[in-house]
């Protein structure tokens, strides 16, 4: 297969340096693809080349995240509803105007509130280990709780563990079928970003607000029976963070929901990016986005 031409790019909004990928046709159906913790758009780099031939993608980078600016706590506060605000106003600066939207991770949480803000934007939903209902939430993310219930030194201490190698590799490796096949190169891209001067405060802040999220999952699934987007689920099975039961959960709201299992990690993309762009594909087909 032919590699495609990615272009890599900045859009300025509010004075923050927004970075995004960008490929493919902008005359073809576009898939906006948001990443999740703690990676970045990279990791959206070998979907982008399995779908760039039929479809236009464009993958933006949130501030402090990957090649994005990175704003002082002060100037910024870093909450997921300051992240939706952010990327809906870049969806809108570089011109998109409908799209199919590829949620992973915290993908989840700034995609959806831009969903339910603006529901005339979204085509379909393709949601890959993002959660939004209370029965998602795994036993990896439940050590997190006392974080979220009350931050300190002592709290903190195993959410920073989680921006080392180690706890990065968490993501990638723990529930992948075949470890081999994962590159290194990913976590340790991750780990750069993550603990450059100032990041590990930031991410910590970001992480202490997921709390908003879950105040927000009612929200989002009336939007889910309200709308009823199109909807596709590739699911890593063995996230520790988002199980399975994540995925079957948008069944309640989204019916018809398209639901495809992968035996792998949280970052099923790792090893079954041409698969799931095979899904991708069939999906946006079956439902006339092209």
């Amino acid at each position: 297969m032919k590699k495609a031409t990615i272009y890599y790019k900045n859009e300025i909004v509010d004075g923050v340096n927004i970075f995004y990928r960008e490929a493919g046709n902008k005359e073809n159906p576009t898939i906006l693809l948001l990443n999740g913790f703690p990676s970045s758009s990279i990791s959206f780099r070998d979907l982008i080349n399995d779908l760039a031939d039929d479809y236009h993608l464009v993958a933006p980078d949130y501030p402090a995240f990957g090649n994005s600016g990175v704003p002082s706590r002060e100037e910024y506060e870093y909450t997921f509803h300051n992240l939706s605000v952010t990327i809906e106003k870049f969806i809108g600066q570089i011109g998109l105007k409908q799209f199919s939207l590829y949620a992973f991770d915290y993908g989840g949480p700034v995609g959806f509130r831009i969903a339910a803000r603006r529901p005339e934007l979204i085509q379909s939903l393709i949601i890959q280990n993002a959660n939004a209902y209370m029965e998602g939430i795994g036993p990896a993310f439940g050590l997190a709780m006392p974080f979220l219930q009350d931050r300190n030194a002592e709290t903190e201490q195993p959410i920073r563990g989680l921006m080392t190698l180690d706890g990065i590799r968490i993501f990638y490796f723990d529930g992948a079928e075949d470890p081999e096949k994962i590159s290194l190169d990913g976590p340790m891209i991750d780990l750069y970003y993550l603990t450059r001067p100032g990041l590990v405060d930031i991410h910590l802040d970001l992480l202490h607000n997921y709390s908003t999220n879950v105040a927000e999952y009612a929200n989002w699934q009336n939007y889910f029976r309200t709308h009823l987007p199109p909807t596709l689920l590739t699911w890593g099975k063995n996230d520790q963070f988002f199980p399975l039961a994540a995925a079957e959960a948008y069944k309640t709201d989204l019916p018809h929901a398209e639901l495809y299992v992968y035996n792998t990690s949280h970052f099923a993309l790792e090893e079954y990016h041409t698969e799931i762009a095979e899904n991708i594909r069939e999906f946006l087909t079956r439902n006339d986005i092209r």
